[in-house]
C-alpha cells in the first residue's frame, strides 16, 4: 500500500494547533508528514465567536474533517466544527491505540522501534491494523524475526478485547389488523441480519436497536445495515418507520 501524501476530502484528521493568526487558526497533520492545514473561523465553532482562544489554542490537539485539498498548491482547509461526537472519540482512541501499539513494540525490540514503525507505515494506514493482521503478514521485511512477531502475538491474544456499543430509536407502527404479525417478521429479518443485533420494546410504537462490536467504524456499519433491513422490510410490509435518533 502507497503512503498517501494528502488527506482526502471529508477524512478525520488528527491535528496540532501550529499558530493562530488573526481569525485564521493553522495546524500541522502528523499522520501526512506534518503538513500545514487552515481552518477558517466560520469552521472552528457553531454560532458568533467572541475570542477564538476559547476553543482553540497553540499546542493543543483537535480532531478535525477535511474539507478541501489542492494538492498542486498544498493548501488544505479543515474544520472543526463539523466533526461529530463519536467521530472525535474514535480518532483520540485509535491514537491511544497507536501510542500502545509503538510502547509494545519498543518493550520487544528496543531501539529499533521506530525504524521498524516507519517501514509499517509506507505499507499500512496504521500500526494498530499491522498489528490486527499481523499473524497473516511476513514480518522480516520489516525488521521482525519469527521470535519477534511470535511476542507480539502472545501478548495481543492475552489484552482484553475492547467492545463498542451503540444504539438507535426508532417508531415502528402498522394500521393493517396484522400489524403486530408484521412488527414481529420485521424485526426476525433485521435480527438474522445481524447476530450482534438487538432489538428492544421501551413503549409502543417506539423501540431501539443495539449494536456491538470491537470498534465504532464497524459498530456503526453494522448498525446502519440493520436499519435498512428494517426501512426496506418496512416498505414492503406497508408499516411505518421512523428512526429518531441514529
Amino acid at each position: 500500500m502507497e503512503k498517501k501524501e494528502f488527506p482526502e476530502q471529508n477524512e478525520i484528521v488528527l491535528c496540532n494547533v501550529d499558530r493562530i493568526l488573526g481569525t485564521t487558526v493553522f495546524v500541522r497533520m502528523p499522520k501526512y508528514g506534518n503538513k500545514e492545514g487552515v481552518i477558517a473561523t466560520s469552521e472552528v465553532a457553531p454560532g458568533r465567536i467572541r475570542n477564538i482562544r476559547d476553543h482553540v489554542n497553540v499546542g493543543k490537539r483537535i480532531v478535525c474533517k477535511i474539507l478541501r485539498v489542492d494538492e498542486k498548491t498544498g493548501h488544505v482547509d479543515l474544520s472543526l466544527r463539523r466533526v461529530i461526537k463519536k467521530e472525535k472519540e474514535d480518532m483520540l482512541d485509535l491514537e491511544n491505540r497507536e501510542r500502545d501499539a509503538l510502547a509494545m513494540l519498543r518493550t520487544i525490540v528496543k531501539e529499533k522501534a521506530e525504524e521498524i514503525a516507519e517501514k509499517i507505515a509506507g505499507e499500512y494506514p496504521s500500526l494498530v491494523e499491522f498489528m490486527q493482521n499481523i499473524k497473516n503478514i511476513n514480518t522480516e521485511p520489516f525488521g521482525l524475526g519469527k521470535t519477534e512477531k511470535e511476542q507480539i502475538v502472545k501478548i495481543l491474544s492475552d489484552k482484553p478485547k475492547k467492545i463498542v456499543s451503540i444504539k438507535a430509536k426508532f417508531k415502528l407502527s402498522s394500521q393493517d389488523g396484522e400489524g403486530i404479525l408484521k412488527i414481529k417478521e420485521i424485526f426476525a429479518k433485521a435480527a438474522k441480519s445481524d447476530k450482534d443485533a438487538k432489538i428492544s420494546y421501551i413503549s409502543a410504537p417506539n423501540y431501539s436497536v443495539l449494536i456491538t462490536a470491537p470498534d465504532y467504524k464497524e459498530a456503526k456499519r453494522k448498525l446502519d445495515g440493520v436499519l435498512k433491513v428494517m426501512e426496506e422490510q418496512a416498505e414492503e410490509k406497508e408499516c411505518e418507520i421512523e428512526i429518531s435518533e441514529r
